[in-house]
């Protein structure tokens, strides 16, 4: 069979967890491998200290996005769909197309899937995705998910989002960031005002005021961010801020890349960005 010309490049941010890496990342292009047999898979991973300790720990070499551009040209792809692992079209994604696209001029045509979160159908996946996966916490136990957050004005997403996991069933759900807003210091304050007006409720419908937190990133990989800013022991870690405001907390060190619905959402949009090229 002759070598298809045509090609799938997954980009990811990288980890050094191993597990995480095999949990999320590596199910994810798995899942598009499987999806897409008449394309080439390629890998790049964009942060350059993690694939440094990659090399220098474990001697594995990953791809940066310069790296693979020029393997594909050196293997004869004609066609690029590239497909983020990204949460947002954040200041990283950007980077990466700017990339990307310096090699246009050496290929036929170059086409860009989503990020993950890339409009309303996307936010509702990712909610029901979450909220039935974590349907068991009874109602004295809050979910507070850990996103990174950043300084581009793509970060009006989490609050957003936050919102709709309320407005779409899921009062017990809470996300913040730990870069930028909402901020663990406002999830607290959130949730403790929300126990109040739990509290002065007459009705014996109405929830019961938050005693315990269930911590879990909203991150592709449960990596450095969630083992340390939120599982961590050190006075300012998630956890431990929590507990500090009264709450009895523990962590789920489980990244969005293991849900198969996360996973289903970055095939669609690799159908789309393929769709798009054939239009």
């Amino acid at each position: 069979m002759e070598h298809s010309h045509k090609a799938i490049l997954v980009v990811s941010f990288g980890t050094s967890y191993e597990d995480a890496r095999k949990a999320t990342i590596e199910r994810i292009e798995n899942d598009i491998i499987a999806a897409f047999p008449e394309y080439r898979i390629y890998r790049a991973w964009t942060s350059r200290m993690i694939l440094s300790i990659l090399k220098k720990r474990d001697q594995i070499i990953i791809p940066n996005v310069c790296e693979a551009m020029e393997q594909m040209i050196d293997d004869g792809i004609t066609e690029v769909i590239v497909q983020p692992t990204h949460i947002l079209d954040g200041i990283e994604n950007h980077i990466m197309k700017d990339e990307v696209l310096s090699y246009k001029s050496c290929f036929q045509s170059i086409s860009f899937g989503a990020p993950l979160l890339s409009g309303q159908k996307d936010a509702e996946t990712i909610v029901h995705a979450i909220g039935k996966r974590f349907e068991y916490l009874d109602k004295n136990t809050a979910l507070v998910l850990m996103g990174h957050g950043t300084a581009h004005q793509a970060n009006a997403v989490y609050e957003e989002l936050g919102q709709l996991f309320k407005d779409m069933g899921y009062p017990h759900i809470f996300l913040g960031t730990v870069e930028s807003s909402p901020s663990v210091q406002e999830l607290i304050q959130e949730i403790s005002n929300y126990g109040i007006s739990s509290r002065n409720c007459d009705s014996a419908d109405n929830d019961l005021p938050v005693e315990k937190v269930v911590l879990a990133p909203f991150m592709i990989v449960a990596g450095d961010h969630a083992h340390n800013d939120m599982a961590g022991e050190h006075p300012e870690s998630w956890t431990s801020r929590f507990q500090n405001a009264g709450y009895e907390a523990e962590s789920v060190l489980k990244g969005l890349g293991a849900y198969q619905k996360i996973r289903e959402l970055f095939v669609e949009h690799v159908q789309n960005a393929i769709n798009n090229i054939n239009e």
